[in-house]
């Protein structure tokens, strides 16, 4: 991919699966990677592994629901990569405790809509908006923002999490929008059912196979969609290959959900 060799480049949310995925691939691609995630160890541990691959990489820590933490961790990668020139944001608040109680409209207490936005949408505005400056700064840059297809399907569950994502989705646009004059391009990439680490470990068998049912792609040897398979359309729109799409919502999902 084109333009990412000694990109400076944070990931939001790259302790595992999509964001760790992202995390790796943009390093390969020679970019200078920042993994920042709640869990530092694990953010650590990525970086690590992208090091003694010969990559370029730091990790951090941070908390999506608090803007102080977002504030110092902007400052800590501008700082430390001496500049910024994109943003994947991957971090959501997907614990089994929030989304266990995520249920239809008339059985969710406000709580679970008020957690689900602070993370989900607030903190992942609040990256951008720290951000922004510094992408002025360096002539421009690019933000890519993972959403979901749960944002387009209208599920019976989630409710919370499905309307989160769908802002997101506008935000984006937003931020496309207003800032394209700066030389700011914003995407969105939707994973469908993505087989990650918190995946494999929430969905049985059954599910996963109920879920399998759902691809009209039969792809040999790995069927079910992948971390790696969504950040290599997250390297993609953060390269220069991609230099004129901006404002785009991709889905990449093995045909389960098929729009225009």
């Amino acid at each position: 991919m084109k333009g990412l060799t000694g990109k400076r480049l944070l990931v939001a949310g790259g302790a595992r699966g999509i964001g760790a995925a992202t995390a790796r691939q943009l390093a390969l691609e020679g970019a200078h990677v920042y993994v920042a995630d709640l869990d530092a160890d694990g953010a650590t541990a990525v970086a690590r592994e992208i090091q003694l691959a010969g990559g370029a990489a730091e990790s951090g820590r941070y908390d999506l629901y608090a803007e102080y933490s977002i504030g110092d961790l902007i400052s800590d990668v501008a700082r430390i990569l001496g500049g910024l020139d994109g943003v994947a944001n991957v971090a959501a608040d997907t614990s089994a405790a929030l989304q266990g109680r995520d249920l239809d409209l008339l059985r969710m207490d406000v709580g679970v809509w008020e957690e689900t936005l602070r993370a989900n949408l607030i903190g992942t505005g609040l990256v951008i908006r720290y951000a922004l400056p510094h992408l002025f700064e360096a002539g421009g840059g690019v933000i890519v923002n993972v959403t979901s297809d749960g944002s387009l399907a209208g599920e019976k569950v989630r409710v919370a999490y499905g309307a989160s994502k769908a802002a997101l989705n506008s935000l984006t646009r937003h931020v496309a929008r207003t800032y394209g004059d700066r030389n700011v391009r914003a995407n969105a990439v939707s994973p469908g059912a993505i087989m990650s680490e918190t995946a494999l470990a929430t969905f049985d068998e059954k599910w996963q196979a109920l879920l399998l049912g759902l691809m009209p792609l039969r792809r040999p040897g790995n069927p079910h969609g992948q971390p790696a398979d969504i950040a290599q359309v997250i390297s993609f729109l953060m390269s220069d290959d991609a230099n004129w799409i901006t404002g785009q919502v991709w889905s990449v999902n093995g045909g389960s959900m098929m729009r225009e």
